[in-house]
Parts: C-alpha cells; structure tokens; sequence
C-alpha cells in the first residue's frame, strides 16, 4: 500500500533562505521514503496540476539547494479567498491532491500561505480525506505567530543594517551641498522588526540611522519633522528608517497617501 506522496509550494517573496527549507523537507521525506513532489509557481501550480517530481533529482542536487538564492520550483502572489468565495478552486486542488495520492501538503511563505493551508485542511476533513497540511514559515517580516524568528528575516536584517549604514555614509559625505535629510523605507507590513534591524548600522548615540519609525508607535508628523529638524542642527544630517507600516493614531497608513495596493490589497 502507498504511503501516499508530500507535495511542497513556495509562496510570496522567497527570501534568500526559502531553498534551504525545501532541501530539508525533501531530505527529511527521502529518509523516510516519501516521494516528494513540488508545485510550479506555489498554489498556481497545485491547481494547474504543474508538478515537479523531486525523486529524479540527485541527493547532491537536493542537498545543493541549502546554497542556492531565488525559488527553485517559482514562487507566486496569488491569495485565495474564503472557502465559500472560491470553494471551486479549493475543491480543484483536492481533487488535484487525490489524482496524486497527496497525504502531506507543506505550503512555504507568510500569513497568508499558513491561511490557504487550514483551509484546504478544513475542506480536506469536510470531504473525509486524509490530509496533512503544513505552513512551513517564510517572511522577512518576522511577523508569524507562534514563530519566534522566521527564516529570511535574519537575512534581510543584515541587508537592511548594511543598505542604511552605506546610504549613511553617501549622506554623510555630500551633507554640506546636497542632500542632508534621507528617508529608507523599510519593509515588514505591520511589524517593525526590520526597521528596528536597521539601528544595527550605528555604534554611537548620532550615528545613523537618528530616527526610526515603527508601526508599533504612532506616527505624529509635527513631533517628526521637529526630531529632524534638531538632528540636522547637531549631526550635520539625518538618515531616516521609516516602516512601511507607519500609522497615526487614528489608524490611518502613511503610505495609503499614494492611494496603490497591491493584488493582496495590501498598501
């Protein structure tokens, strides 16, 4: 009888560590004789029925992912809805999952990645099939729950600290004729963790960056522009870390200014 197969997906943005976790998973599954198939482009592929079988790539090969930058198997952004909104594509890719004789399904990314997860899960159970699904963490934004720190934000950290501290430097050199005021927009939604890596770019009370913007405080432009402003006074410069989650009391996104969202209706 078979043991059944394991299909993994890589979603979102894929970080420069997302490979190191799919060697792991089709490692981990070889070991145990579990065929390992992977999905084009994430969830696009599980619907499609654009699958990869794994099992004719060497071990070196696999093991060699542990090393290699971008999505082996492509990545998407492509978020589906509740399951009463697109029950078919749901019910589509159980169907997909049985043709395939899928027991595990690992889907690779963010919030949004571990949400598709539970509710295939839960169409899985309604439907009395035996189904495994997994959100395997993914984000720079070190923003999952019950993930203390997420694969991809220490990467990230260390990029955002080093692109600050050498936008620093530029500043620095051309303060006195040109520029004297630079903002750095750093990504993580709703989570300040990669704005806040950015202060590793500094050793001393004024070095860069003087002033970062977290989504977790308020942002008061009045108080903002007058921090500026004095920084400019003393320093020479001010090098600014804003996230782009940035808010004002009322609730209301500074970047939503620009009035743009992306196709997760993101700001």
């Amino acid at each position: 009888m078979s043991k059944g197969t394991l299909l993994y997906a890589q979603s979102g943005g894929v970080t420069a560590v997302i490979n190191a976790t799919a060697s792991a998973v089709i490692a981990e599954a070889r070991a145990r004789k579990i065929k390992v198939l992977a999905a084009r482009n994430g969830i696009l592929g599980a619907l499609r029925e654009e699958l990869i079988d794994t099992s004719k790539e060497s071990a070196a090969n696999i093991a060699a992912l542990a090393h290699t930058p971008g999505g082996a198997f492509g990545s998407c952004r492509y978020k589906l809805k509740s399951l009463e909104a697109d029950r078919a594509k749901y019910e589509r890719l159980l169907e997909v999952f049985k043709a395939h004789d899928v027991r595990w399904f690992l889907y690779n990314g963010g919030n949004d990645s571990a949400d598709t997860a539970l509710k295939v899960s839960q169409l899985a159970k309604e439907y009395g099939y035996p189904l495994t699904c997994v959100g395997v963490p993914k984000t720079i934004d070190n923003d999952l729950a019950v993930t203390d720190t997420c694969p991809g934000f220490g990467s990230a950290a260390k990029y955002t600290a080093i692109s600050v501290r050498e936008a620093a430097l530029d500043v620095a050199a051309m303060a006195e004729t040109s520029t004297r005021v630079f903002i750095y927009e750093a990504m993580g939604r709703h989570a300040g963790w990669l704005a806040a890596a950015a202060g590793l770019a500094g050793e001393n009370p004024d070095d860069a960056p003087q002033i970062i913007l977290l989504p977790e405080r308020a942002y008061d432009e009045p108080v903002f522009l007058a921090k500026v402003k004095q920084v400019v006074e003393k320093v020479g410069f001010c090098v600014v870390v804003a996230s782009e989650g940035i808010h004002t009391a009322d609730g209301q996104f500074v970047a939503d200014a620009g009035g743009v969202k992306d196709s997760f209706g993101h700001t």
